[in-house]
């Protein structure tokens, strides 16, 4: 992904370095990040006490202190720590958390190994004899198997969502979690949590590569048109929840909870046909903050609330939103997802705001 100004949404002044023009467009998407190391799909580490055995992120000085140690747990929104780091560094990498972004990303492989037994193709599905399995290779065949299994389209193929190639011929594909479910890594289809042979499932604890990063084998590079992650789809979910990867769950109400405000308020603003694309815009996006209160944790209210204000920023600068409105209307959601953090919560307002207004929010940009 090379960030420019056109109708997928990146934007980018052309002056900065590209890897500090990526984590700065993840950050304006609400996905904090973090230093890989140059060439590497590893975190970049800071200092030698981090790396000692046994050092753990809880508690450690250097998170406080602006350092990027422990990989993912570093992950940031902030603009100006984001501009340190990758100006010290340019040839960093950028790590996308998963789990304070609200990611859930399906990883499919084609390594070149040994294909196993069919019992260890799908965990905990048994694939009849019948079913010819001649020509499976790799974990587009595997996802596939799956998704044919249960009458859907296999994520691979699902250009309704953010795909990225990977150097070794992978694709990541990303999801948007189910708002108040959390989900967890999986590491393989050897033990534990796997939803098929070379697919595996990055969410939270741990991260995901950002398009447009380079390592030293080649560029993870978007695929298609869509630059958003889709919701996660139901039968994937269900999937998801089957296979173990699910940790935790709370219902939240449905989108069109959201307080009828933010519809009056983008319909004033000016047209009805941009009316339209604002209210659809903003009713999503304030109502993963407002349901944030049934989730007293965990949920990525930070993050959500973020990503609302900065595109009610852009909105603002469209000229289709006022100021003050954007203002009350988030402020009105975040004090109901977090009573007593008003002084938090407008701090990150302002912020995201000042940063959306750089940015206008045109028609033909896909949020």
């Amino acid at each position: 992904m090379t960030p420019r100004s056109d109708h997928h949404g990146y934007h980018a002044a052309r002056a900065l370095p590209q890897s500090l023009a990526v984590a700065l467009w993840c950050a304006g998407q609400a996905w904090p990040v973090h230093p890989l190391r140059p060439g590497a799909k590893t975190p970049a580490g800071n200092c030698s006490s981090c790396g000692e055995r046994g050092h753990v992120a809880q508690g450690c000085p250097c998170l406080g202190q602006g350092r990027w140690c422990h990989g993912f747990h570093a992950a940031t929104l902030d603009e100006d720590l984001i501009t340190t780091w990758w100006s010290h560094t340019p040839a960093f990498g950028v790590g996308v958390a998963c789990g304070p972004a609200g990611l859930v990303v399906i990883d499919i492989d084609a390594h070149s190994t040994p294909v196993p037994d069919r019992k260890q193709l799908l965990p905990g599905i048994s694939i009849d004899r019948r079913v010819d399995l001649s020509g499976l290779a790799n974990g587009f065949h595997t996802i596939a198997l799956l998704a044919a299994l249960r009458g859907q389209q296999s994520p691979a193929d699902d250009a309704s969502t953010l795909r990225v190639r990977t150097p070794s011929g992978g694709l990541h594909v990303w999801y948007r979690a189910t708002p108040g479910e959390t989900y967890l890594c999986s590491t393989g289809s050897g033990s534990g949590r796997a939803l098929a042979w070379q697919v595996d499932v990055r969410a939270s604890g741990g991260y995901i590569i950002a398009p447009g990063t380079r390592t030293k084998d080649g560029a993870y590079a978007a695929v298609g048109q869509c630059r958003e992650p889709a919701l996660l789809p139901p039968w994937l979910r269900r999937e998801l929840i089957r296979t173990g990867h699910l940790v935790s769950q709370n219902p939240v109400p449905p989108v069109s909870t959201v307080p009828p405000r933010a519809r009056l308020a983008v319909l004033e603003a000016g047209k009805q046909e941009e009316g339209t694309v604002a209210d659809r815009a903003l009713r999503r996006l304030i109502a993963d903050v407002d349901a944030c209160h049934l989730v007293p944790e965990g949920a990525g209210f930070s993050a959500k609330l973020n990503r609302a204000a900065y595109t009610a920023g852009g909105l603002i600068a469209a000229g289709r939103l006022t100021h003050d409105t954007a203002h009350a209307l988030l402020l009105q959601a975040a004090q109901h997802a977090r009573p007593g953090q008003e002084r938090r919560s407008e701090r990150i307002i302002d912020q995201a705001l000042a940063a959306g207004q750089r940015r206008p929010f045109h028609l033909q940009e896909r949020l």
